[in-house]
């Protein structure tokens, strides 16, 4: 599966690996070491994270996250 995440808000971006992965916010929030609130908060825009987080995650779901540079 493929996603341009130049197009999403970060809370679309967290969704995404979260159903990537397969997993309700619950079993999310347990395997990333996270509460299920901070998760909630994070999917409904109330809470962003740090870039070194949203990479931790793609790498521990195995999501690989790639750049590519476009002509202006």
């Amino acid at each position: 599966m493929k996603a341009d995440i130049t197009t999403l808000e970060p809370k679309d971006i967290v969704l995404l690996i979260r159903e990537w992965s397969e997993e309700t916010q619950e079993e999310f929030a347990k395997n990333v070491h996270r509460s299920y609130s901070s998760i909630t908060k994070i999917e409904t825009g109330d809470r962003n994270i740090y870039l070194h987080t949203f990479l931790e995650w793609c790498k521990q779901k195995g999501i690989k996250v790639t750049m590519e540079k476009t002509k202006r």
